[in-house]
């Protein structure tokens, strides 16, 4: 009864927008019909005169106006793509077992099956509707109504990390709720009126679009004029639509492992944890000296493995893993986590889609030496070329940056000369990346079809299709950071440097936290001191809670460090 009930306030909403439709064009139309009406008067001898004349006169004017207005205005909704999650699809070749468990879950759901798979870097899942003009455009099949037959099912989009940390029990119950959607999906009412809404969506955004010329942006701001009161007008319909489709696909996943389900929501939510967790503390330092990490997705379970054996919440989760892995559904999940990871660099960070120089993938095995300890030495270098500029250039030390720090006027200038040089080198890192992805986006495309010419059979690059290289709607993973979070990380850089050369400290890799200092083998009790070390120093201008801990392991602040 749910799932009808659903059903029924869904397609009800439809019809809703589809009216909203159909008023529009009543609208466009009436010019028409009036000059039609004066036409047709003055033919006949019934409505004649000089005024009748006038106004037939006036009204074609008119109707030619906004019939020429509103089918620009049509094909301009019609024709526009909205924007599309960037993902990398999974080819069936690439993984027979996934699309096998998707379509196996579709038939007990009774529902069509997607039409394809794909994966993105974030923790959720959901159906997307990729179909364009192409396919829908032109005729009864736009309206999604006629004898053509209904649309084509949409794509099943499934975050990347529920891959390889959940089971595959436990992915096939997350995603029940979600494959049960597609039976609305392909509903006609339900069809048109998503495309018409995302078109109105669409054509409302055409106008800020880069790279239209002068003639064409004018067309974009009047179709946009004409879509964004249609927008307004539908928007309330089609989000109770939505929730009707929601809920009746609810309704329908419960006869499908429910029970099994409640216990795998605990793991989507301990995913998000530890996917953003990796992100910002491990990932992101990685991107910051260009350098990608090419196993998130396996970074992951590494690091819900290491939460588990923290917090005494997560007890248990870890028993799961001698269950079969849904990454084992791909033939080759190495090469899937490489691309969902450089998709994930270039969404968060705004990285290049290519490698090169600096830009370049690294391996967890290598992640201390290639990122902790080049970023340590990067930073310490920077802080070093401020306090040159600030003053008499001296030896790189520890030492010097506690005299320049006592006093607090010094530490407010530095803070200010670093930000200044973070922004230039940023500045200068964008636009490099973006004249490289733009030079090899045509390159890429040649050696996918080399690729595929000289293994036709293989599953290589060619089946994980990744967006091109233009631009991708950069998602910051952190805010800016001040001019004083900046000077304590470069503090803390040169403090872990003159640890390594001194007393025989080590870069290292820490799940949760990130880059971390090993004194004797352990980070956590090395970071603590330090954070609060530099926190002093930086803040109060205090160095002495430094000095203590340094004293104690035998750091010697007058050394000179290495900084390269």
């Amino acid at each position: 009864m749910g799932e009808e009930r659903g059903a029924r306030a869904a397609r009800a909403r439809a019809l809703a927008v589809l009216r909203v439709r159909g008023r529009a064009w009543a609208v466009a139309l009436l010019p028409a019909a009036v000059a039609v009406v004066l036409l047709s008067g003055g033919v006949s001898g019934h409505l004649t005169g000089p005024g009748w004349d006038v106004a037939r006169r006036v009204m074609v004017v008119v109707a030619v106006a906004v019939l020429a207005v509103a089918a620009g205005a049509a094909a301009v909704i019609a024709q526009a793509r909205p924007a599309q999650t960037p993902t990398v699809e999974i080819a069936e070749a690439s993984a027979p077992d996934l699309y096998r468990m998707v379509r196996d879950l579709a038939t007990r759901l009774s529902v069509p099956a997607p039409s394809a798979i794909a994966l993105t870097p974030d923790c959720d899942s959901w159906l997307e509707d990729r179909a364009g003009p192409s396919v829908h455009g032109g005729g009864s099949r736009a309206d999604g109504d006629g004898p053509s037959g209904p649309a084509a099912a949409p794509v099943l989009v499934i975050g990347s990390p529920f891959l390889w940390w959940m089971r595959v029990g436990e992915l096939r119950a997350v995603l029940a709720p979600v494959v049960a959607g597609t039976g609305a999906s392909v509903q006609p009412d339900i069809a048109a009126a998503r495309r018409f809404v995302r078109g109105l969506d669409a054509a409302v955004a055409l106008a800020a679009r880069p790279g239209l010329g002068a003639v064409r942006r004018l067309g974009a701001r009047a179709a946009g004029a004409v879509a964004r009161p249609m927008l307004s007008a539908v928007r309330g319909h089609a989000a109770e639509m939505e929730r009707g489709v929601a809920a009746a696909a609810s309704e329908r996943a419960q006869a499908v492992d429910y029970g099994l389900r409640i216990v795998a929501q605990e793991q989507v939510g301990l995913a998000y944890a530890g996917w953003d967790r990796l992100l910002t503390r491990v990932a992101l330092p990685a991107w910051r000296m260009g350098r990608w990490p090419s196993r998130l997705d396996a970074g992951v379970v590494a690091a819900l493995t290491e939460l588990s054996r923290r917090d005494r919440l997560a007890e248990g989760y870890t028993s799961r893993l001698g269950e079969r892995p849904a990454c084992d559904l791909l033939e080759e999940p190495g090469l899937v986590d490489e691309a969902a990871s450089l998709l994930a660099a270039r969404l968060f960070h705004g990285g290049p889609a290519q490698t090169g120089p600096d830009w370049a993938p690294v391996d967890w095995q290598e992640y201390p030496r290639e990122v902790v300890d080049r970023k340590w030495r990067t930073e310490a270098a920077r802080l070093h070329r401020a306090l040159d500029r600030l003053g008499a250039p001296e030896a790189p030390t520890l030492e010097r940056v506690f005299a320049h720090l006592a006093a607090a006027p010094d530490g407010d200038l530095l803070a200010a000369a670093l930000t200044a040089e973070v922004a230039r080198e940023d500045a200068a890192r964008e636009d490099a990346a973006r004249e490289a992805a733009r030079a090899g986006a045509a390159g890429a495309a040649d050696a996918r079809h080399a690729d595929r010419d000289a293994h036709p059979g293989s599953p290589g690059p060619e089946a994980l299709l990744l967006p091109d290289g233009g631009d991708l709607p950069l998602v910051p993973l952190q805010p800016p950071r001040t001019g004083r979070d900046l000077l304590a990380d470069h503090v803390t850089a040169t403090v872990c440097c003159a640890a390594v050369d001194t007393a025989g400290a080590a870069p290292g890799l820490d799940w949760l936290d990130g880059p971390t200092l090993l004194v004797d083998g352990a980070g956590a009790a090395a970071r603590a001191e330090v954070s609060s070390g530099v926190l002093a120093l930086v803040e109060d201008a205090d160095p002495k809670p430094l000095r203590t801990w340094l004293t104690t392991l035998g750091i010697r602040p007058e050394a000179p460090l290495r900084l390269t």
